[in-house]
């Protein structure tokens, strides 16, 4: 499928046809000033994702603006998912990303009805994976699985933390861009401090950059 951009331009001229939610194809690029623009007119992005399995699960990707439009972090996406054993979970981290001033691009799931974690954990890598949203954090039970399935998308580096150090670590060491947490191993304030961790920290590069570049090498083998 060919990509399609979205632009400023498009944003506008969505506006300005009373549209407030613009429907977009998986594997779109939106540019940063449309994004931008988007936040200033109130308007959100959804697109669909396709699951990689028969069970449709994941229908469309919500996008929720951060409380300050004005956040330096406004234009960040980070995409967010769970399946049940992290729903409760995901809806506490879904109000304190926005609170922080993050754009959430939600892919579900929406309720505590069981469902199959290889599904959102794929819907937020391949978000990451396209360019559609910066970084990802997928909620499972325990965080394990749904970072083995994210893995699978080329590009991702997913890791599962149950702590801050690792978190720190994580981001510092290994660029990574998915964050996997368990539901019903960690409490919402630690997931909290975990998060915001994950998110403020920078990749160190330096020693670090050829490390993760044979990352990249390996994967890339098998791309072949």
């Amino acid at each position: 499928m060919k990509r399609r951009l979205v632009t400023e331009a498009d944003v506008r001229m969505a506006a300005q046809k009373g549209l407030r939610t613009l429907s977009i194809e998986p594997g779109t690029i939106i540019t940063p000033s449309a994004r931008d623009e988007a936040l200033r007119l109130k308007m959100e992005f959804s697109t669909a994702v396709q699951a990689p399995s028969s069970q449709q699960s994941v229908e469309k990707v919500e996008y929720l603006s951060p409380a300050d439009l004005r956040s330096p972090n406004a234009s960040t996406v980070v995409a967010l998912g769970s399946d049940h054993g992290g729903f409760q979970l995901k809806e506490i981290l879904q109000k304190y990303l926005t609170e922080i001033g993050y754009t959430v691009a939600d892919v579900g799931t929406r309720s505590e009805q069981p469902c199959d974690y290889p599904d959102f954990a794929y819907a937020v890598a391949s978000l990451v994976a396209n360019g559609q949203a910066s970084k990802g954090i997928m909620i499972d039970a325990v965080g394990v699985a749904s970072a083995i399935v994210a893995n699978k998308v080329p590009g991702i580096r997913a890791v599962p933390c149950t702590t801050e150090f690792a978190a720190r670590s994580s981001r510092e060491h290994n660029d990574a861009n998915v964050l996997t947490l368990g539901g019903r191993v960690i409490g919402p304030e630690l997931a909290k401090s975990i998060v915001r961790v994950w998110l403020e920290t920078w990749f160190g590069g330096g020693r670090h950059q050829a490390r993760v570049q044979k990352i990249k090498d390996v994967e890339r083998k098998f791309l072949k």
